[in-house]
């Protein structure tokens, strides 16, 4: 009989990333609170940078671009804020880090809460992913609605179901 499985990871889809990108920084442009300002959102490949006039208008920015995330289906648990720093011309700056793959310790943690969960399947953690295999189709389905269950500190999804 063959086996069948599945992987569970962490990955934010950067196309809409960059859409949601756009838009604040489309909101940005026309909002008339912001006219005159020197606030931005520079996107990189893997994170963005806000760059505001002071902290209150930081703190608008990230309002802005957590309500673009919520509405283009980015989970807001993949979002990490470095510290505000001063930049020049009396600005302030901050990174924003999206966070891709499941860490090792949360990894093994995960895997061990399946096991202890009493499912009859085998879970392993592959680089920044864990694959959980079975037997039995229902198996995995149950494992799925089991780590849905779980109060887990980053967005999972549910891929190569084999």
């Amino acid at each position: 009989m063959p086996d069948f499985s599945f992987d569970i990871v962490s990955r934010v889809d950067m196309q809409e990333v960059k859409n949601a990108v756009d838009q604040a920084q489309r909101e940005l442009d026309n909002r008339y609170d912001f006219k005159g300002s020197k606030c931005e959102i520079q996107h990189d490949k893997t994170d963005l940078t806000l760059i505001a006039d002071d902290e209150f208008r930081l703190q608008q920015l990230k309002d802005i671009l957590e309500s673009k995330f919520i509405r283009r289906g980015i989970d807001i648990r993949s979002i990490e804020y470095g510290k505000v720093e001063p930049a020049t011309g009396m600005s302030v700056r901050q990174k924003v880090i999206l966070k891709q793959g499941i860490p090792q310790d949360l990894a093994k943690n995960l895997t061990k809460q399946i096991r202890d969960a009493g499912l009859k399947v085998h879970a392993q953690i592959q680089g920044e992913e864990v694959r959980v295999s079975s037997k039995s189709k229902d198996d995995l389905q149950k494992t799925i609605a089991f780590v849905k269950g779980l109060d887990l500190p980053l967005p999972v999804d549910y891929v190569n179901f084999r």
